[in-house]
């Protein structure tokens, strides 16, 4: 397990935004994935999409990683963050915007906007 937490440290912290998720960014392979890499795709976030499939290694090493048990897993600045349910209730409230804002991550806070008056 101690080469895939090595893989995972470095893709965490090599960049600044990262999405360990079922597919990848362009073609999510599961409903949760697809809303976590939608919401930052529309909010215009750069950031890098790890494909858990692609490897059983990164798709078990993920979970005693962080010790979470589901996929999605979205990191910021190195910072786990959460899965599917803590991003969107994060987006809806505006602390997503709050943190993208504290740890300089660029994106479209009328975008981010847009998706709040949309479900409310």
């Amino acid at each position: 397990m101690t080469e895939a937490h090595d893989r995972i440290r470095a893709d965490i912290t090599g960049n600044d935004v990262v999405l360990f998720m079922k597919g990848n960014a362009q073609m999510p392979q599961c409903g949760f994935s697809s809303r976590v890499a939608g919401v930052l795709n529309y909010l215009g976030v750069s950031y890098k999409d790890v494909d858990v499939l692609a490897d059983p290694g990164i798709r078990d090493g993920i979970k005693s990683f962080s010790d979470w048990p589901t996929i999605p897993q979205l990191y910021v600045k190195g910072e786990f963050v959460g899965g599917c349910d803590i991003v969107t209730e994060m987006t809806l409230s505006g602390e997503l915007d709050q943190l993208f804002k504290e740890k300089g991550i660029a994106f479209d806070a009328a975008a981010a906007e847009k998706i709040r008056e949309a479900n409310s």
